[in-house]
């Protein structure tokens, strides 16, 4: 039984006991009380199973013929197997005269096979970049925003520069913020103790780049 049907089935049962009368549980249940009389008089001929509804695993009263539908599949399977649900649609009406809601042809050709929402595309795999081979070849730089003193200091940030080989921390510095200044201290701090590596390697911050035209133009 639904949920509807199990809270008809309590009200049902709370007016056979005359602990409710049928006004008042017609009421409760939002219906009439010439439909809450049918209720209780199916009740007391078939039981609980007189509470279920009788289009239950019936098809509804909008279901489009199964003829049309497999006509519809087949003709975007061999015509617009490739397009979504809006423009193959239109090809539809257009092209061959077959008129259709977006919403089921979405439907069909998601249970077809035939579509998928953007969601459950099948992401690109990423090739994982292979790691270098010697010591200071490639140094990973990043920052991580945290409170990393607890409650013992304000939230701050720790740049990090790790060996790309072997995956030892070289530096370690905490700032207040990600700043192009910062970096450029911490850079010059790993120079000096280190030496110069071969490339170092970044996320796509923008303290590693300048994005803005007007400044690209100034620079050149």
């Amino acid at each position: 039984m639904s949920t509807r049907e199990l809270s008809r089935l309590e009200v049902v049962q709370r007016v056979l006991d005359r602990r409710l009368s049928q006004r008042a549980a017609a009421t409760s249940l939002g219906i009439s009380y010439r439909q809450m009389k049918r209720l209780v008089a199916r009740y007391r001929v078939r039981g609980p199973q007189g509470l279920i509804s009788g289009k239950r695993g019936q098809p509804g009263n909008h279901r489009l013929p199964a003829a049309f539908t497999e006509t519809v599949i087949a003709m975007v399977r061999e015509h617009y197997g490739d397009f979504g649900p809006t423009l193959a649609r239109e090809k539809l009406y257009e092209r061959h005269g077959l008129n259709i809601g977006r919403a089921t042809l979405r439907l069909l050709m998601r249970e077809a096979g035939l579509w998928l929402p953007r969601a459950q595309r099948r992401k690109a795999i990423q090739q994982p970049r292979a790691r270098r081979d010697c010591f200071g070849e490639l140094i990973q730089v990043d920052g991580s925003e945290h409170r990393w003193f607890e409650d013992r200091g304000p939230v701050c940030t720790v740049l990090s520069y790790v060996d790309d080989a072997t995956s030892r921390l070289q530096l370690l510095r905490f700032v207040e913020g990600e700043s192009t200044f910062d970096y450029m201290q911490a850079t010059r701090t790993y120079l000096e103790r280190y030496g110069k590596p071969l490339t170092f390697y970044s996320d796509k911050h923008t303290v590693f780049h300048v994005s803005k035209r007007s400044a690209l133009a100034a620079l050149a």
